[in-house]
């Protein structure tokens, strides 16, 4: 087809994938239930890709673990061309703190009234809070819903929340589910790679590797009171026309005739 006197190339449809860094769960020193982290943003949608143009592929890390006393740290951004998904927000430290705000909120912490972080608007959702005067923190958000908060009258930490399928690689998938807060009742992460929360006698979970997800928040009878980390991100990208060329080694896989790369490290693409 000509445009004027030019041949008209029409542009590759590419179907992408985009999750961040899931954040890290509080960290504690003074008995004080510590919020899960927030599951890293998720964008799932189309664009058209011009051929011959290099794309710029940026996989988020996963946020450590809160210290003792220090919340925990937001994920970083992953990145497919003009699409930036948000790290998912640090999980509240102790002594009382909000989560902090990311791709899904972290977690508030105990023993004080602490709300969850604010999750970013089509990427993910809020933090769930804390209970005053009770050992129970708030779980992340995760990408398909809140995180859960601490229940009323116990000692109960909430549930991170659970992460968005996706049947982009040609299987379903759940990824970027919150990191659970701390508390006695053993709270648990979100589904698509949340961490477990502490408890007095359990470790805290990290988040899962190229899932997003949240890391489980701290409580200082295990683990010297550092909470989890959060899981690295994913960026997975599908077409019908195969790339002329990749960096940074993506997994190539194909389904229902298009060419399916996923990066779990930075890289380009060209079409």
């Amino acid at each position: 087809m000509l445009v004027g006197n030019t041949a008209y190339i029409p542009p590759v449809p590419v179907t992408y994938l985009v999750i961040a860094g899931g954040g890290g769960g509080g960290g504690d020193n003074q008995g004080n239930v510590c919020g899960g982290g927030g599951a890293g943003g998720y964008l799932s949608s189309s664009l058209n890709a011009i051929l011959g143009t290099t794309y710029t592929v940026t996989v988020g890390a996963g946020g450590a673990g809160g210290t003792p006393a220090g919340a925990g740290t937001d994920g970083s951004n992953s990145v497919f061309s003009s699409i930036t998904s948000t790290g998912g927000g640090g999980g509240a430290r102790s002594n009382g703190a909000d989560g902090r705000n990311g791709g899904s909120g972290g977690g508030g912490a105990g023993d004080y009234p602490y709300s969850g972080g604010t999750g970013t608007a089509g990427q993910g959702n809020n933090g769930g809070g804390a209970g005053n005067g009770l050992k129970g923190a708030g779980g992340g958000g995760g990408a398909g819903a809140v995180g859960g908060s601490w229940v009323s009258g116990t000692n109960t930490g909430g549930n991170g929340g659970n992460g968005l399928a996706s049947s982009i690689t040609g299987s379903s998938v759940t990824r970027a589910g919150g990191g659970a807060g701390a508390g006695s009742n053993a709270p648990t992460g979100g589904t698509g790679g949340g961490g477990n929360g502490a408890t007095t006698s359990v470790n805290p979970q990290n988040g899962t590797t190229n899932l997003g997800g949240g890391g489980g928040g701290g409580w200082n009878y295990v683990n010297s009171g550092n909470g989890a980390a959060g899981g690295s991100g994913v960026v997975i990208l599908s077409a019908s026309q195969a790339a002329t060329s990749t960096t940074g080694s993506p997994t190539v896989t194909t389904s229902g005739g298009n060419t399916i790369y996923t990066f779990t490290g930075s890289g380009t693409i060209t079409y």
